[in-house]
């Protein structure tokens, strides 16, 4: 486990390294975390791209304890193209719970419609599979991501190999620095950080991001806003 964890730290200080630029939500990188047992929460973003927007709202609940429900719905629309949307059907479950100071790693299973090919981060494949794995460190000040995953694309029957890797560090009560790295082994990774503002800590939060595809032929680079809600009990 110590050798393990330096290699983290290692990894995740060459991540930090990589990306200047500031902003933050969402992380494309999972985390090895639920939502409240007996609640759900509202993650809403736009991503913006010199030729296109990019409006979502991915609603998640956890019914039992140990099984969160993703359902959400995303709109596009591009320069002189009829707009389009996607709708994500995700599961994701712990095999180790996250404690502070400990790691926890999961799995997460989901479905993408897309009518149309959405270039860009966005394009996870009709079905996925993911393994995330967190570490905590400081208390919980820092926390570590990593993925390892696979996805089919169902028109073009192509299998893709996925990662990511993120960190969050509160750098006060209520900023937190976002950093991450992620893609597949079919393009070159995006990278993407930012800051989240708690609005009302543990409820209520606002976030900004900047992201690009700094090895790509073609800079593809974003900027997005979003919003997250986060009550303790709904039912």
């Amino acid at each position: 486990m110590i050798k393990f964890s330096k290699a983290i730290w290692v990894v995740f200080g060459m991540l930090l390294g990589i990306q200047g630029a500031w902003a933050a939500r969402p992380f494309m990188t999972d985390d090895a975390r639920l939502t409240t047992q007996g609640s759900c929460q509202l993650e809403s973003w736009t991503r913006r791209y010199s030729n296109r927007v990019e409006y979502w709202a991915l609603p998640a609940c956890n019914p039992t304890g140990n099984f969160e429900i993703t359902a959400g719905v995303g709109q596009f629309s591009a320069n002189g193209l009829p707009g389009s949307q996607d709708q994500v059907l995700q599961g994701k479950t712990l095999f180790r719970p996250l404690q502070s100071n400990d790691w926890a790693w999961g799995l997460a299973l989901g479905r993408v419609w897309h009518p149309s090919t959405q270039p860009g981060p966005n394009n996870l494949g009709n079905t996925y599979l993911n393994l995330p794995l967190s570490v905590s460190r400081l208390d919980d000040r820092l926390v570590l991501h990593a993925n390892l995953g696979w996805s089919v694309d169902q028109r073009t029957r192509q299998n893709s190999t996925t990662f990511g890797m993120g960190a969050e560090y509160w750098a006060t009560g209520r900023i937190m620095l976002i950093a991450e790295a992620f893609g597949d082994d079919r393009q070159k990774p995006f990278v993407q950080s930012g800051i989240r503002f708690s609005v009302i800590p543990g409820l209520l939060q606002i976030d900004a991001t900047l992201g690009t595809q700094p090895s790509g032929r073609e800079r593809n680079t974003w900027t997005s806003l979003g919003l997250r809600y986060t009550p303790d009990k709904l039912f």
